[in-house]
């Protein structure tokens, strides 16, 4: 469903009439979700002073705690008498974890968001597909004129980090005119950009080096895998946070046309990251495991044996890969 005045004008009705407003991203926030939650509440709370707005979000890293409000983002849902939920980045209603219970019982519901495999779970869904990023799509909902330098930071936060710094392929030529109005608003995108996205701790860097030496190539060198296991993780003492950005270092090789990082979450569970470059919707397969995304970057969490596991995903990319051979 692309963006429209009906859309936007029938969104802002609701957000007006409500007084309990509650808002959410997905599970393990990234750059996106975080600077989309907090872009959503920073202008509700901008335009509409008077409301009670609720971002429920689980804890996010460090890096993102330069984001204005970022400290009142909560973690325990527990609030049931909410008039509207709002949803972002999510394509799925279970995306949103224990925030989806909220949802259910919010009496209006709405879904912004830019991921091709969103399923339309809200009253009224606002989703575009074509666009970089959620963020993308709140500056086309937002009225400009109120979009100051914090609601800004969250905006380009967010679109930097679904579009690599407007490297990867969604990165359109609305993409750049929005990131221009953000830097026009006095924003500091260049310490935004180094210390959000491309600084590293230490940790963070030996687990990428262990992760890029024991990688290996796949199917006449397209593929390049990598895997984090349980013991890998407790060894460098690294947390869920400590991948970001690995997946997309490994999709460097040159040659390769996608990349896959899999991370085992416990006993028989494994989270997997997928990347391609130019002809493989990553997308696709990630939905037909139960996990969604963009057609270059999606992922999805698998539960079962984990050698069962890796052949049926190797399977399914060795699949799509014979068919961009043909």
């Amino acid at each position: 469903m692309i963006i429209d005045n009906a859309i936007r004008n029938t969104i802002w009705e609701l957000v007006s009439k409500a007084e309990n407003i509650g808002l959410a991203g997905h599970v393990r926030p990234d750059g996106d979700c975080i600077g989309a939650c907090l872009a959503m509440y920073n202008y509700i709370r901008k335009v509409y002073p008077d409301k009670k707005v609720y971002p429920y979000l689980e804890p996010v890293g460090d890096i993102f705690l330069f984001l204005k409000n970022s400290d009142r983002l909560i973690s325990s849902y527990d609030k049931n008498d909410l008039d509207l939920f709002i949803s972002l980045d999510c394509s799925s209603k279970d995306r949103l974890g224990d925030a989806a219970a909220l949802f259910d019982n919010a009496s209006s519901t709405i879904v912004i968001d830019h991921h091709v495999t969103n399923t339309s779970f809200g009253d009224i869904n606002c989703f575009d597909g074509d666009r970089s990023s959620t963020c993308e799509v709140l500056f086309e909902l937002f009225d400009e004129s109120y979009i100051d330098k914090h609601i800004a930071e969250c905006l380009y936060t967010g679109i930097i980090h679904d579009t690599g710094v407007l490297k990867y392929s969604n990165t359109s030529k609305r993409t750049l005119e929005i990131t221009g109005k953000l830097i026009d608003k006095k924003i500091d995108f260049t310490k935004i950009i180094d210390e959000s996205f491309y600084e590293k701790t230490y940790t963070q860097n030996r687990l990428l080096g262990r992760c890029l030496v024991e990688s290996r190539l796949m199917f006449e060198d397209m593929l390049v895998f990598s895997e984090a296991t349980e013991e890998i993780m407790n060894e460098y003492g690294a947390v869920d946070a400590d991948l970001d950005g690995i997946v997309s270092s490994l999709l460097l090789t040159k040659g390769v046309e996608c990349a896959i990082l899999v991370h085992q979450m416990g006993p028989n569970e494994y989270k997997m990251s997928f990347r391609s470059k130019k002809y493989l919707d990553v997308s696709k397969i990630a939905f037909s495991l139960g996990g969604g995304g963009h057609v270059r970057a999606a992922g999805c969490t698998v539960v079962g044996e984990h050698d069962e596991v890796l052949n049926k995903v190797f399977d399914m990319f060795r699949s799509e890969l014979d068919n961009i051979r043909e």
